[in-house]
């Protein structure tokens, strides 16, 4: 074997080869020539592991590292501008190695594990829509509940964008989202379970800010592993996933929450409704997502960035050699000798290969938390405002806002939207009846969408019913019977009950309004909501199969996307997209039918996926490889709160008018695509 050294110079690791000279025209070296292709182990000869005696902790910068002590006590703005003129030749030669490297099976398989964490992201943003019909009743929720349970999802998301996409930066793409994905199934699966509305509350928080991290990380960490004749394209296929996820909790939302058989209880106070079952069903693709990301390397730029020569080398290695071995290749040997490595400011303590696996999360989670490295991820997040990259920042965050604020402020509107014309058919056909007087009757029928008025009910008995959309006021209840009674919608105003005996109905206090109880008893009320599950298959229409057309609606968008984003590049297409995308939301005015306000709501979300998918392209691309999920993760916090803010603004207006979240949105969208011009272009560029 040909002598190897280790060379310090401007930060990288180099490999010294005293028979380089003597390597032939292809450049491969004589360590690698010969190489089985199954080869895994390395064993020292690539790209100079230090062995034991030199310490494997001198990447670190700890004791035994590689030339002087005094090396690593450098002045800060010294290493700072080599760390700088290391990143740009790093870019330059690692576009170079990724074309060796080729596009083939092995980025194809981690277009699928990937894919499988950006369909979790999806599925979440669903699941608190789909099941909150049921979930309300079951836990007796009132207006301001249900608002704050439908946007607890984006909080959560919101932290955890900001949270996940900073720590990737500094521990790794690959271990940020494997442990953003653990926290979102954990709590994921502990909402299914739990019983309480606080609890439930607070699991969803959670699972929220876990699955938050998805994004940022994810789009950085394949953008990584492509060259760049690739890089736009195969983005925008992996957007394709958030639409899988969409569509995969619209089916499952279906088939499982109307079969209210599948429910079961354990006494009054533990019961598992099939709503619950559909949220543990969500958790399935994030759990799929570790699962597959357990096999797959860590973002060898990660490693090169952070000063890993050896490790970086061999997981490049190991894309070159898969791809080779798959396209009938397998004798091509990796003739990449030499990469360039950024000098390190600091370092994650390596804790070695033999130290347990729950002791190496500890450490490094106690790592990251020591105040030097939550400073370095707080410089990170102040660097993306810094003079290089201020006027970046903050155009995009214009653009993300805008985006955000319109696309989900219009898309929860359009099934409000729904319900308030389907809300307003049912009660065009309410009856009324006024200064009735019903005497010594038996009622044992399901009472729907009726109004009484100033009526006297005398020795009448109300036996195994439901109450559906039932208002009663100014009426009185003399010696009267209720047994068994289940309602949903159902209030008595201003009446009074003399004499009358309630048992086992779920009448509780806050279904009369001004009412006087004169020597009425209550007995043996029924515990919590009852679910009232009458009409959950016309909600099922309109929620799930909305949602569903919606969401594939999607489709032909991601892919003329695909196919023009690396064509006409992706300023054209985010303003081009925005602008359509505006110019649609006027149809909207027309809309004044279910099918029409439907059909729209499939128009404006087929065209806008385009500026999102170009959106996210050139976010990943504008920032360098160290700051890269620090800002995307920032903007994508920003991108939740304007979520919140659309849906709040939006949703304020149903059933008051139309115009108003019409002309928000095509304002909010021609404002974006105009910033969007602003932007540079990074069509064609390396990744910095």
């Amino acid at each position: 074997m040909p002598e190897i050294r280790l060379i310090y110079q401007d930060g990288g690791y180099y490999r010294g080869d005293s028979q380089a000279a003597n390597d032939d025209e292809g450049g491969h070296s004589d360590s690698t020539e010969g190489h089985d292709e199954d080869d895994e182990i390395y064993e020292g000869e690539y790209q100079g592991i230090p062995r034991a005696d030199s310490g494997k902790g001198s990447l670190a910068g700890g004791p035994g590292s590689v030339g002087a002590g005094a090396q690593q006590f450098k002045d800060i703005g010294v290493s700072e501008a080599e760390r700088r003129k290391d990143q740009e030749e790093l870019a330059q030669q690692y576009e170079t190695i990724l074309q060796e490297c080729g596009h083939g099976k092995f980025q194809w398989t981690l277009y699928f594990v990937l894919g499988l964490a950006l369909m979790a992201d999806g599925v979440e943003i669903f699941v608190v829509g789909f099941v909150l019909p049921s979930a309300e009743k079951d836990m007796c929720l009132s207006e301001p509940n249900k608002s704050m349970l439908g946007l607890i999802v984006y909080f959560g998301m919101m932290v955890g964008a900001f949270l996940w996409g900073a720590l990737a930066d500094r521990i790794g793409r690959r271990q940020s989202l494997l442990i953003s994905l653990s926290i979102n199934s954990v709590f994921s699966f502990f909402s299914s379970f739990v019983q309480g509305y606080s609890t439930f509350l607070f699991c969803r928080l959670l699972s929220g800010v876990g699955i938050g991290g998805s994004i940022p990380i994810v789009f950085s960490y394949y953008s990584e592993f492509l060259a760049q004749e690739k890089r736009g394209e195969h983005l925008s296929w992996l957007c394709m996933f958030w639409m899988i996820g969409g569509i995969y909790a619209s089916a499952m939302a279906w088939a499982i929450i109307p079969h209210y058989g599948w429910s079961f209880q354990m006494g009054s106070a533990y019961q598992f409704h099939s709503w619950r079952v559909f949220v543990l069903v969500c958790a399935f693709p994030s759990v799929a997502a570790i699962a597959a990301l357990s096999a797959m390397p860590e973002s060898p730029r990660f490693y090169l960035e952070n000063g890993k020569h050896d490790e970086g080398w061999m997981i490049l290695k190991q894309v070159h050699d898969t791809n080779m071995r798959a396209k009938g290749y397998p004798e091509r040997v990796f003739s990449v000798t030499t990469i360039k490595t950024v000098k390190q400011m600091d370092e994650l303590v390596d804790t070695g290969t033999d130290t347990p696996v729950w002791q190496r999360y500890k450490l490094k989670i106690m790592t990251v938390c020591t105040p030097v490295h939550v400073l370095q991820m707080r410089k990170n997040i102040l660097a993306c405002f810094s003079p290089e990259y201020k006027r970046t920042t903050f155009m995009l965050m214009a653009v993300w806002f805008t985006m955000s604020f319109s696309y989900y402020g219009l898309t929860v509107w359009f099934p409000d939207m729904i319900k308030y014309i389907q809300k307003q058919e049912y009660e065009s056909k309410t009856r009324t009846f006024t200064k009735e007087r019903v005497e010594h009757v038996t009622f044992n029928f399901t009472l729907e969408n009726q109004v009484h008025r100033q009526g006297h009910y005398f020795n009448d008995k109300f036996l195994n019913l439901k109450m559906k959309s039932m208002v009663f006021e100014d009426s009185v209840f003399e010696e009267c019977f209720f047994e068994d009674i289940t309602s949903t919608h159902t209030v008595f105003r201003n009446c009074t009950f003399i004499a009358s005996l309630f048992y086992n109905t779920d009448l509780f206090k806050y279904r009369f309004f001004n009412c006087k109880l004169v020597n009425s008893t209550f007995i043996h009320n029924k515990k919590g909501c009852m679910l009232d599950f009458s009409d959950d298959f016309n909600n099922a229409y309109m929620i799930y199969f909305v949602n569903f057309l919606g969401t594939l609606a999607v489709l032909p968008g991601n892919i003329v996307s695909a196919l023009l984003m690396d064509k006409i590049g992706r300023l054209r297409m985010l303003a081009g997209s925005s602008v359509i995308s505006c110019v649609s939301c006027f149809f909207l005015m027309f809309g004044n039918s279910e099918s029409g306000m439907i059909a729209l709501l499939c128009l404006f979300g087929g065209i806008s996926i385009a500026s999102w998918n170009a959106l996210d392209v050139i976010t990943v691309e504008l920032y360098p490889s160290d700051k890269r999920t620090t800002a995307f993760g920032f903007l994508n916090a920003l991108c939740k709160l304007a979520a919140v803010l659309g849906i709040s603004i939006f949703q304020s207006f149903v059933g008051i008018t139309k115009a108003l979240p019409i002309l928000f949105a095509a304002g909010a969208l021609a404002a974006g695509s105009f910033l969007a011009t602003k932007l540079p272009e990074t069509r064609g560029q390396v990744l910095q």
